[in-house]
């Protein structure tokens, strides 16, 4: 398994378990797992956060499609799983994240009213470990079912724990896959700096490769995004919202962050095209933040 590690600590298989939570009020482990069709049909994704100093688990599964329909499972009040597993349930739900093979295969279980997923996501290509916080994101192929039906598709998994402040620091984090196989990856958060930022690329049947010199601009339209471009050197890609999937996030001193992630059409200035997630983290004071470095004030 080709591992790519930006950071200074260890990467291994063993980091695919639960860590040793600090004490930090805000300090949270959290895996997310998204996918979308091959033709954009359909798309979704699941974060489960542990947060341990509150006594509580965040569980979110979304779905959508094309046509901008949604279908929501949020539990904010979830409680904490078993101190080896990852299973969770609340109010007229359960769900499971386990880890079937280190860094190869994980599949994912929902039951609920509303929603039900079991689904698998197999690496393709790498793992990929940031430079800046603990975390690592992996591309995957996803195949399962969705309400019973069955769904092949493509998306991306990640795991991180750390300190996260939600209602402080503003970002956007992209990942998608084109029609030629190929996978992409960008994450750059609003610090006041540039920097080399997290980002890959995944050739078709390829090996994971880091991307230096990945930045980012976005245009709102009031307070949803309208579109990003992916400054990936030699081929920027535009992202557009398809469908959106928002969170409202609330903290334990009662400010509030907006969370809009949406499933998103790609289209990258070469002509390719692909499907991917985008998110657009809003903490209170987003709007003051440089959403555009390359904008003249």
């Amino acid at each position: 398994m080709r591992i790519v590690n930006m950071g200074e600590w260890p990467l291994d298989t063993e980091d695919e378990r639960r860590h040793e939570p600090g004490g930090e009020p805000l300090w949270n482990e959290s895996w997310y797992y998204d996918f979308v069709s091959e033709d954009g049909g359909l798309g979704g994704y699941v974060r489960l956060g542990l947060y341990p100093t509150w006594g509580r688990a965040w569980y979110w599964a979304c779905v959508v499609d094309r046509d901008g329909g949604l279908v929501a499972v949020i539990d904010h009040e979830a409680p904490l799983p078993g101190s080896e597993d990852l299973a969770v349930a609340g109010d007229g739900y359960t769900a499971s994240h386990d880890t079937t093979d280190p860094f190869t295969s994980v599949r994912v279980r929902l039951a609920s009213e509303e929603l039900s997923l079991d689904l698998e996501w197999r690496t393709a290509g790498g793992v990929y470990g940031y430079a800046i916080i603990p975390r690592y994101e992996v591309p995957c192929v996803v195949t399962g079912t969705v309400n019973g039906a069955p769904f092949h598709g493509y998306g991306e998994r990640d795991h991180s724990w750390g300190v996260r402040d939600w209602w402080s620091i503003s970002w956007l984090w992209s990942s998608g896959r084109m029609e030629d196989g190929a996978f992409l990856h960008g994450m750059r958060p609003n610090v006041g700096v540039e920097l080399d930022w997290p980002a890959f690329q995944v050739p078709d049947g390829g090996k994971l490769a880091h991307v230096a010199g990945f930045s980012a601009a976005t245009v709102f339209d009031g307070d949803r995004p309208s579109e990003s471009v992916l400054r990936f050197p030699g081929c920027a890609t535009t992202v557009r919202p398809v469908a959106f999937a928002p969170v409202t996030l609330t903290g334990p001193d009662g400010r509030v962050a907006e969370f809009p992630r949406a499933m998103c059409r790609f289209t990258a200035e070469d002509g390719r095209t692909g499907w991917g997630w985008t998110e657009w983290h809003q903490p209170p004071d987003w709007r003051e933040h440089v959403w555009d470095p390359g904008r003249r004030v």
